[in-house]
């Protein structure tokens, strides 16, 4: 942890493949409107933690860079990361700079392509231009979010940098297990978004057990779930307590069996859109 980080907090790091150290648990600012995000985030930098993730498509870079910019935070003590419009696949540099413009800062530590979108054939190419952005030091670390493994394999023929994450739907009824596995085994990351599958994860029996024996919220125990599975996860909310609770979770320890526990709630039930088939521009 960073000297700036408040005591307590106690969130691990992960190594990314290219050495870049990222916090495990981090906030993630998906559909929380542009003029509240500002105030979302500078909550969540107070509560301590130090890895904010964003996307141009999400139109609220600017409220982040304006909180971080509020925050007096050294900029190298907080990991950013966004993303890569499906609708700009094709000038993936111009879209950096917009994104680095609205963030306000002089690099971005993660930039994914958002989306694979095979039908329009783009993300081997923009991944060659995101490889420039991180030769050039742009960048810390480059990856892709919502890859199936027949988009890995695609992407890796060809690549330079191995990607340092992927990052996509994952929660204990939606695990993904062999998309997990593969990105693991070539060195990527596994990073999950809607990590609480939007509230439907929580009321089980395994859940709420845990939650009882450890006087926690079922939120916390799934967020502790997550990062005793080794993944990077990164919950979002616009509540200031539910932020402070959710970043608390880094302080709970699951046993294996535990563990086994809620990883055996799995129905392979999808809340977000099928990598294989979305196409949509984001624009």
């Amino acid at each position: 942890m960073t000297e700036s980080t408040p005591k307590g907090t106690a969130v691990p790091e992960l190594a990314l493949n290219n050495g870049v150290r990222i916090p495990q648990l981090g906030f993630g600012v998906f559909q929380i409107p542009p003029e509240e995000t500002r105030v979302a985030v500078g909550e969540t930098l107070k509560a301590g933690y130090r890895h904010i993730d964003t996307a141009a498509a999400y139109r609220n870079e600017s409220g982040v860079g304006a909180a971080l910019a509020e925050s007096g935070l050294p900029r190298g003590d907080v990991f950013i990361t966004t993303k890569l419009r499906n609708g700009e696949q094709s000038s993936p540099r111009a879209a950096f700079e917009a994104s680095r413009k609205a963030l306000g800062v002089d690099w971005i530590d993660l930039y994914l392509i958002h989306w694979p979108v095979p039908s329009q054939g783009l993300f081997t190419q923009a991944w060659k231009e995101l490889e420039s952005l991180q030769a050039d030091g742009l960048v810390r670390a480059i990856g892709v979010s919502n890859f199936l493994p027949e988009h890995l394999d695609e992407l890796l023929a060809g690549a330079t940098v191995v990607p340092a994450v992927n990052q996509f739907e994952l929660h204990p009824t939606f695990q993904q297990a062999e998309l997990a596995a593969k990105s693991r085994s070539h060195g990527l990351a596994v990073e999950a978004y809607s990590p609480l599958g939007q509230g439907k994860d929580l009321g089980s029996a395994a859940v709420t057990g845990l939650a009882a024996k450890y006087g926690a919220k079922p939120a916390q125990i799934v967020l502790a779930w997550h990062l005793g599975m080794g993944n990077i996860v990164i919950p979002k909310s616009a509540t200031p307590a539910r932020i402070r609770e959710n970043l608390a979770a880094a302080a709970i320890s699951l046993t294996p069996e535990e563990l086994e526990l809620v990883s055996a709630l799995e129905t392979g039930e999808r809340i977000g859109a099928d990598p294989a088939l979305a196409a949509f521009t984001q624009m």
